[in-house]
């Protein structure tokens, strides 16, 4: 016979307080960002005034024909997704490669390798040695400076690889007297157990390379070569800049001119958040499931 559970007083003062939190927690997630919504699809010179809280006072789209009127803004696209998509993959395979053998304990110096990739977490050599690096190995002005470099980071092969050491070790013993050798055990029996730790990695990546525009800026100086993220950012500071131009040259033409300018820099700024959150919010739903999952799977050890 089951009996109903009942709460003692404390219990339920926890959980209310406990709803309460999470509730003021989305509300300063989400509100902050209906927001932005609100001031990107505003009139700019309307938004100055103040008052616009969730919803638009003066509709408008020139906030997002002035960030799409580039010329290249399909380049810019197809560059930033190019670099999303086989950058985020390779990354994963690279990544769960390094995290598989250093996860072995039988593997010569595996030791002295993990402390090696961890120094490099914690120092690194600076913007000048990597940029003579990233010039001499012939990675600057290419569209492989976006991918390459980016194969590997540390922090995502210690998650992999403590995921990978929750792994029952029996199953390697198990493949191995049934012939697999250590390339055919991790790709058929290590990766498919890894899928929430996948999709975590792949999230990390993605957003990652998505939102990268330092890249495109310092590295690259074709303009066919850089993605969205370095044009938005190219076109917001051009507009911010040609604002305060005609600010300083207070001439009766440049007044004019300013006064007819229905897009800011401000106004331009949220529709560019808009533009790029929006495609992580469309992917993040489907692998929400393996997210939590992953991150704490991965990130602790028994």
């Amino acid at each position: 016979m089951n009996e109903t559970y009942k709460l003692s007083p404390g219990e339920k003062a926890f959980r209310i307080v406990n709803a309460l939190l999470l509730i003021l927690l989305c509300l300063t997630i989400i509100l902050p960002f209906l927001n932005v919504i609100a001031l990107a699809f505003n009139e700019g010179k309307d938004a100055e005034q103040g008052g616009i809280y969730f919803l638009p006072r003066a509709w408008s789209l020139e906030n997002f024909e002035e960030l799409f009127s580039s010329g290249n803004i399909m380049q810019a696209f197809f560059i930033s997704m190019f670099r999303t998509v086989i950058g985020t993959v390779a990354s994963v395979i690279f990544t769960a490669m390094a995290a598989y053998a250093l996860k072995s304990r039988t593997m010569p110096g595996v030791k002295l390798f993990t402390m090696a990739i961890f120094f490099t977490m914690l120092f690194n050599g600076g913007l000048i040695p990597y940029y003579i690096l990233l010039k001499d190995i012939h990675l600057t002005n290419s569209i492989w400076v976006y991918i390459i470099p980016s194969l590997y980071s540390v922090w995502n092969i210690l998650i992999m690889r403590t995921f990978f050491q929750q792994i029952s070790g029996s199953l390697e013993e198990a493949a191995r007297i049934d012939g697999y050798n250590d390339f055919a055990i991790f790709w058929q029996i290590i990766m498919p157990l890894s899928k929430p730790v996948v999709a975590v990695i792949s999230l990390f990546n993605a957003v990652s390379h998505w939102n990268d525009w330092f890249t495109g800026a310092f590295f690259v100086r074709n303009a066919d070569l850089r993605p969205l993220s370095t044009l938005l950012q190219e076109m917001l500071t051009r507009q911010e800049s040609l604002k305060r131009l005609l600010t300083n040259m207070a001439s009766g033409a440049n007044l004019d001119m300013l006064d007819r300018m229905h897009v800011t820099g401000n106004s331009l700024k949220m529709a560019t958040i808009v533009i790029v959150v929006t495609p992580i919010i469309m992917i993040y739903p489907f692998i929400q499931k393996f997210f939590a999952k992953g991150v704490m799977i991965g990130s602790l050890k028994e």
